[in-house]
This record gives structure tokens, C-alpha cells and sequence, in this order.
């Protein structure tokens, strides 16, 4: 049977590229497994040089002083001008350019936002004011922000740190790319234009409000960290990603979670429970940890056993001695309200393995419990649910070791017949 796919990736920008990568018979033969995981690398090389293409030009535009996405701030307004840099008018929230020639730039926006975000700076710079005193003053005069919403204290901070009040244009802070983590780049990393656009404030005073904040904040110690979060828990009764962010004087959230792996961690050592159960985080954290661990022993007891097998490192699907493919995936143990177990297995239907080992995890979602060696000839859905006692046709599935695969994927010699 002809089988055709699209191949779906997001580039460096968050673009989603989608292109045919699978286009011929797939009688699920070696060869036919092999052309396919081929056409898999060719399509993922395609995207890669596609997203690279895509990031040159955008880096390319910024450098010229043109605007690269997102909404103008506070303050500001688009602006969008034809290839002789003439004019064509403000453009609104949510419009786009339409021709391939045009470009945004930044321009100052109406006298009352500009003096706004002036009277900012000085209250900042001359008369001391936190962030939350700033956004107090600013909402109790009626004023809201550029999404008409009232001011906080991360709104007054990101308006006193974001250089393109002074006209810079900068880009590539952080990345994401082909569903890769979230990555916060270095400044020397970073696009820039400077004096890219008409300044809102003098540069002098931008940079002093720079130092002002830098001499804010220091290293604190663990046990300072947790006595701040401690004494903010005390005071609001609660506490929150966005009720750290907000106070003033506290370290971000952001902070917390790097210092202590994550805000719940935070949280349990001041001895605060939220009401909220944030115990399925700390196990998907768990998860990702142990996964690459179960696929490496998995990759060395093949090994062992004279078997062949390569990893993808796109997908971690396993190709074992060009013969059939394995996906391994964890299955956590979750309890319903009558108190019973059960596990919520994933069948991955795009990657099409011919056995998915579904990983069954113990009650505390720390070590495998057992495993279910599922072919796909017999498992066409998406996903299936399993108890802690299933129907004979699931449990003719169940082992309690990997042992039986280990045995599919071992070569054996045989001595040549006299």
C-alpha cells in the first residue's frame, strides 16, 4: 500500500514547515524500513537547513533596523514603510504586512504614552520609586497598559529594562528550535541594531536606570532565598510564580526554581502546601530523567547479546538489526478517586514501530514494575488504559523483565553443517 506523510517542524521563529518526506510502498519489509528511516533523516536535514536559511534572513533585517515580530509595547507603534522606506501607514494589533517588499520599523507613539513612560524613568531615577510604587501611582491616575489592562510590577520592569525605548533593535535573546528546549542567550549571542528607531527616553537615563537595577540584586544564600519566600508566605497567606514576580524586593521566580529545581521544592522546605496538586510536575520531571536512562540500558542488554541497534536521536526509536523498529515509552502510575491504580499507555501511531515497549512504572513512579511488548498488528489505537488487573489479552502481553525482546533481537551463530 503507497503511504504518504507530511513532515511537520517548526523552524527557529516558530514557523511550522510542513513538506511530503514518505512517499512510496511500505510493505513492511527491511528495505521498506530502512527507505523509510532514510527519508526520515533527509526531511529533518531539509528542515534544519530551511529553519538556518529563515534565521539568516530575519538576523539579515534586524541589522538593516527593521522590526522582527511581536506587538510594539507601551509607548510605541508599528509602523509599517514600502522599499523606498516612504510610509504606508500604523499598523494595529494583529496586522500584518501583506507584500513581500515591505518592512516594520518602531516609531514613537501618542504624546501621552511617551510621557508615561518618561515620567517612568524619573520617578524611578529621581525620586527612588519601586516598580510596585510606580505601577500604584500609574493605575490609581486611570492609566492602563497598551493591553488595556492595569499595570504591575513586571509591566513597569520590562518598560525600565527594554533597550528599544533607547531605539535599539535587538534579537535572537532566546531560542527555540526544532522542539528543543527554551534556551536564554548569551548578549554576545544577540542581533542588534542600535539607534534602529526614534528614542522614547534619553540614553543617559535608560543606562542609569540599568545601574540602579543591577545594584539591586546580589547573590543571595539558600537559606536567604528561603527566608524571604518564608516572610512573603507569612504576609500574603499564599504564594504563587506570579505573587513572587509581583513583590517587591524578591528574587524571581525564576530564581527559586533554579536554585532548588522548582518553586514546589521551594515551597516544601518553607512548609507551604498549595491547594493545587503540583505532585504530576515533579513527576513528569522524574520521567524525562529516567526515559534516556531506560533506552540506554535497553540499547546495551541488545548489545550484549550480539544484536544491533541504533537509536534516532530525533524520535529514540530504535532500529534493531534492520529488522524492526521500538518505541519504549513510561507509563506513570496514577490513582483515581476510589484509590485504584491505573496507567494511561501513549501508542505513538506517526512513528509507526512495529513493537512499542510500554514501560509500566511502580506506584511511586520511580522504578519500571513491568513491561507490555505490544505489536502494532494488534494494537491499532491511539492509546490504551491499563489496570493493576487486565483481560487475558493484555496480560498475554505482560513480562515482567525485557528478557523475551532481548531474545528477538539476538544473532545466533550456526556451525556449518559437515
Amino acid at each position: 500500500m503507497s503511504a504518504i506523510a507530511w513532515n511537520a517542524v517548526r523552524d527557529g521563529n516558530g514557523i511550522t514547515v510542513r513538506h511530503q518526506w514518505n512517499a512510496h510502498e511500505n510493505d513492511g519489509s527491511p528495505v521498506s524500513t530502512i527507505v523509510k528511516g532514510v527519508k526520515r533523516a533527509m526531511a529533518g536535514e531539509y528542515s534544519r537547513e530551511l529553519s538556518s536559511k529563515v534565521f539568516a534572513g530575519q538576523c539579515r533585517l534586524i541589522e538593516m533596523g527593521f522590526r522582527q515580530g511581536g506587538p510594539a509595547g507601551f509607548g510605541l507603534r508599528r509602523v509599517l514603510i514600502d522599499q523606498s522606506g516612504a510610509s504606508k501607514g500604523e499598523l494595529s494589533r494583529g496586522e500584518h504586512k501583506s507584500l513581500q517588499t515591505d518592512r516594520v520599523i518602531l516609531q514613537p507613539g501618542p504624546t501621552e504614552e511617551v510621557e508615561t513612560v518618561q515620567n517612568i524613568y524619573r520617578w524611578f531615577i529621581d525620586q527612588g520609586l519601586s516598580e510596585l510604587e510606580i505601577a500604584t501611582r500609574l493605575n490609581a491616575a486611570g492609566c492602563k497598559t497598551d493591553l488595556k489592562r492595569d499595570w504591575t510590577r513586571a509591566t513597569v520592569h520590562e518598560v525600565l529594562t527594554n533597550e528599544k525605548y533607547i531605539g535599539n533593535n535587538i534579537f535572537n535573546r532566546t531560542s527555540f528550535k526544532l522542539k528543543k528546549q527554551h534556551v536564554v542567550n548569551a548578549p554576545d549571542m544577540w542581533i542588534r541594531k542600535d539607534a534602529a528607531f526614534e528614542a522614547v527616553v534619553d540614553r543617559a537615563m535608560f543606562y542609569t536606570a540599568q545601574g540602579i537595577i543591577r545594584a539591586r540584586f546580589r547573590r543571595y544564600s539558600d537559606d536567604e532565598l528561603l527566608a524571604r519566600l518564608k516572610f512573603l508566605y507569612q504576609q500574603r497567606g499564599f504564594l504563587s510564580g506570579l505573587v513572587i514576580n509581583e513583590a517587591d524586593g524578591m528574587p524571581s521566580s525564576t530564581v527559586y526554581a533554579h536554585r532548588f529545581g522548582s518553586l514546589i521544592r521551594a515551597y516544601q522546605m518553607i512548609g507551604y502546601e498549595p491547594d493545587r496538586d503540583y505532585r504530576y510536575l515533579e513527576i513528569n520531571r522524574l520521567l524525562r530523567r529516567l526515559h534516556p536512562k531506560v533506552i540506554a540500558e535497553t540499547v546495551s542488554n541488545i548489545e550484549a547479546v550480539s544484536g544491533k541497534v541504533h537509536c534516532d536521536a530525533g524520535t529514540e526509536l530504535l532500529y534493531v538489526n534492520r529488522e524492526f523498529t521500538v518505541s519504549l515509552v513510561l507509563a506513570r502510575c496514577q490513582q483515581s478517586e476510589s484509590g485504584r491504580r491505573f496507567w494511561k499507555i501513549r501508542l505513538d501511531t506517526g512513528l509507526c514501530p512495529d513493537i512499542t515497549v510500554a514501560v509500566r512504572l511502580s506506584p511511586g513512579n520511580e522504578a519500571p514494575l513491568d513491561y507490555y511488548l505490544l505489536p502494532r498488528l494488534d494494537f491499532v489505537q491511539t492509546g490504551i488504559r491499563l489496570r493493576e488487573h487486565n483481560a487475558i489479552e493484555f496480560e498475554s502481553y505482560r513480562f515482567d523483565t525485557l528478557d523475551y525482546l532481548y531474545g528477538m533481537a539476538s544473532h545466533i551463530r550456526l556451525r556449518r553443517a559437515a
